[in-house]
């Protein structure tokens, strides 16, 4: 059998007296396409820090079995939330892209210039966002910085990639470039995408499990076993309909926000 790329084994992060989630069992797949979801301060974010090494888990492990004997480039891809991330004003999109190839290790060396180029540009290029990555990036909007974020996270070619809200600030077009990008990149190369986000019906067909994180409880399972009403309303604990209409998961009921940026508050706590 092939070794997951990512093993947790009854995890829990809690702050103080609140536990975020616990008890969480998670075998990540080569290739698998995991959706997080939840409403406001129930995780999702946080659990991407744990995953990289940013906080430690409470209680249970996390491994990455699959990644032990990689031998070139960073293991984990990153794309950040929209806004949580500064850059020099200085830093070229380029140069931002860059950082995804070399920016975890000393020097770089002449014999590897040309090919770091390429690839760079190869990556751009991807995102569409040629015209644009010789720019600052502060100079940029929301959506340029996004889509060469999500270039930076793919350009080293990682074994897990993980994304923070990636389709923030763009619009349907690009969210359909980007989330086609990251789908083509994990059935070719059998990278594990872990992805948080507030819509899941852009992804929806690249989905192969959804974790739902609420109020210190979760459900996993495929997007037909969790996306529903019955599950939804037991992990509420109040009547949730959810309708599927024209190949969309539409939710309603109590309030139900599948997926907001974590409270600053919370997001305080963690950091």
């Amino acid at each position: 059998m092939t070794a997951a790329a990512v093993e947790m084994r009854d995890a829990g992060l809690a702050f103080g007296k609140r536990s975020l989630w616990s008890g969480l069992d998670l075998d990540i797949g080569a290739g698998e396409f995991l959706a997080v979801l939840g409403p406001n301060g129930s995780g999702k974010s946080s659990l991407l820090k744990v995953l990289l090494g940013q906080l430690s888990l409470s209680a249970g492990s996390v491994r990455f079995p699959a990644l032990q004997h990689r031998r070139r480039g960073p293991a984990i891809g990153y794309v950040p939330q929209q806004g949580t991330t500064e850059e020099a004003p200085a830093v070229r999109g380029v140069d931002l892209v860059g950082l995804g190839l070399d920016g975890h290790r000393w020097g770089l060396g002449l014999r590897g210039k040309r090919e770091r180029e390429r690839r760079v540009a190869e990556a751009v290029r991807a995102v569409g966002a040629t015209s644009f990555a010789e720019q600052p990036i502060t100079r940029l909007s929301g959506g340029e910085r996004q889509r060469l974020r999500v270039a930076q996270a793919l350009v080293g070619e990682p074994s897990v990639l993980l994304c923070d809200e990636p389709l923030l600030s763009l619009d349907v077009t690009h969210q359909g470039v980007v989330g086609e990008l990251i789908e083509r990149r994990r059935r070719s190369a059998g990278t594990a995408v872990v992805f948080v986000t507030h819509e899941i019906n852009p992804v929806l067909p690249y989905v192969d499990r959804v974790l739902y994180l609420h109020d210190g409880d979760f459900r996993l399972g495929t997007p037909d076993e969790v996306m529903n009403s019955a599950t939804l309303s037991g992990l509420y604990g109040t009547k949730i309909e959810v309708v599927r209409l024209a190949g969309q998961i539409h939710v309603a009921g109590a309030h139900v926000a599948l997926c907001e940026d974590e409270p600053h508050h919370v997001e305080e706590q963690v950091l």
